[in-house]
């Protein structure tokens, strides 16, 4: 019996309830998880559209993942991503977007978006 919950603990349980609430496209649940100072930043490399500046605010936030999660054929998926639970947006086998969180207590802090091709090869699956 799990009696205490240490800091990765927590970052998986926030992460997993945003994927929740990307999967659903659930705008209430999303915003909830996201720190009321929360920041977003794509690296879409110029290749691909994406903000050119950090989104700030549950609400910005909450739009762009709204959007990216809601594009049709794509799946949703919680993964390792630099050694934490984090989220990878796959089109079939093609990886269009890896998502990192930053955790703070019970919320996210800080998002990373990769939606940049170039460095989406080694998330496709075969």
């Amino acid at each position: 019996m799990r009696t205490s919950w240490g800091p990765l603990d927590r970052h998986d349980l926030v992460v997993r309830r945003f994927a929740e609430a990307c999967g659903r496209g659930d705008i209430t649940a999303l915003t909830a998880v996201l720190g009321v100072e929360v920041v977003g930043t794509c690296d879409a490399g110029g290749l691909v559209p994406g903000p050119d500046e950090p989104l700030h605010g549950p609400a910005e936030v909450a739009r762009l993942v709204t959007t990216l999660c809601g594009q049709t054929g794509v799946d949703l998926a919680v993964e390792s991503v630099n050694g934490r639970a984090g989220l990878v947006l796959r089109r079939g086998s093609r990886a269009v977007a890896v998502i990192g969180a930053e955790t703070t207590g019970y919320e996210i802090a800080t998002l990373w978006i990769v939606l940049n091709p170039a460095k989406l090869g080694d998330w496709h699956r075969s």
